[in-house]
């Protein structure tokens, strides 16, 4: 079944001009220098425009560096898009939602960190598209107010999280924040089940995983057992009790016929007896 999606929608247009900006004074940088090293200590053409562009005072400069750095590297935020083999309904939306990471993290980006601008680029563009299928795509129709809650929901796990509650917090304080009923909560949640790697535990020492129970192969035998339990009860009262002191008390035949008073010979010949009997009866022949 394929995702359904909200009516496309399309960005700012001040943010479209930014991304499609094609006559920057320094869109000539790029065409010249395509991947080869700019002038910033072996930096190509591109991550320089960021640098630069960081370094500019706010103007008109500036403003130039920062479209051309955009343009640069919008093939790289569309192929980050074309990750999630989205149908082409919606592609064009995650276009737009990755350039628009693209747009936060070119203005977001410190170079006096010491990173590569594109170590946090990539990360910024991925998390906004994450961000947008968790909270605009579903693979059934979902009335709007349903769509409206959920967004609630994770606003309120997100500033829980801020907050020190790395669980995203209970379904009691999400409640208490958004006033959405709890029953309306727990179903939110189960939209997104937890996985079997996650650490569970107060000092996460152990993963979900490792709490599923596997097979007992004990179980196969349920069956068996109890209706063995009723062909024993059919057995004579000295012949149960020869198979109980041989299979339960685990006594050889010469210590089973001391027992009862008779012949080991004569034992062997009852438990032999009695094992047909069984096998019959749990065979159904």
């Amino acid at each position: 079944m394929s995702a359904r999606t909200p009516a496309p929608h399309t960005m700012d247009r001040k943010v479209d001009a930014l991304v499609c900006h094609q006559h920057s004074p320094y869109a000539a940088v790029l065409r010249r220098g395509g991947a080869g090293a700019g002038r910033g200590g072996g930096r190509a053409p591109e991550e320089e425009l960021v640098h630069r562009m960081a370094a500019c005072p706010a103007g008109p400069d500036r403003q130039a560096l920062r479209e051309a750095a955009i343009t640069a590297y919008l093939p790289v935020a569309r192929r980050i898009a074309r990750r999630y083999g989205s149908p082409d309904r919606s592609r064009e939306d995650l276009d737009q939602v990755a350039c628009l990471g693209l747009v936060k993290a070119v203005d977001r980006f410190d170079p006096g960190l010491g990173h590569a601008f594109l170590s946090y680029a990539v990360p910024t563009i991925d998390g906004e598209l994450k961000r947008f299928l968790r909270d605009f795509t579903w693979q059934v129709h979902v009335p709007r107010r349903l769509q409206d809650k959920h967004r609630r929901v994770r606003l309120a796990q997100e500033e829980l999280n801020r907050a020190g509650r790395s669980d995203g917090g209970t379904v009691r304080d999400i409640q208490r924040l958004t006033g959405i009923a709890e029953e309306d909560v727990r179903a939110d949640r189960a939209r997104n089940p937890l996985s079997v790697d996650e650490q569970r535990g107060t000092g996460k020492g152990f993963t979900l995983a490792e709490t599923v129970g596997g097979d007992d192969p004990r179980l196969e035998l349920v069956t068996d057992l109890v209706a063995l339990r009723s062909l024993v009860a059919e057995l004579p009262a000295r012949e149960r009790a020869i198979v109980k002191l041989y299979f339960v008390n685990s006594l050889t035949q010469r210590q089973v016929a001391d027992i009862v008073g008779l012949s080991q010979m004569h034992v062997s010949g009852l438990l032999d007896r009695s094992r047909a009997f069984l096998r019959r009866g749990l065979l159904g022949s």
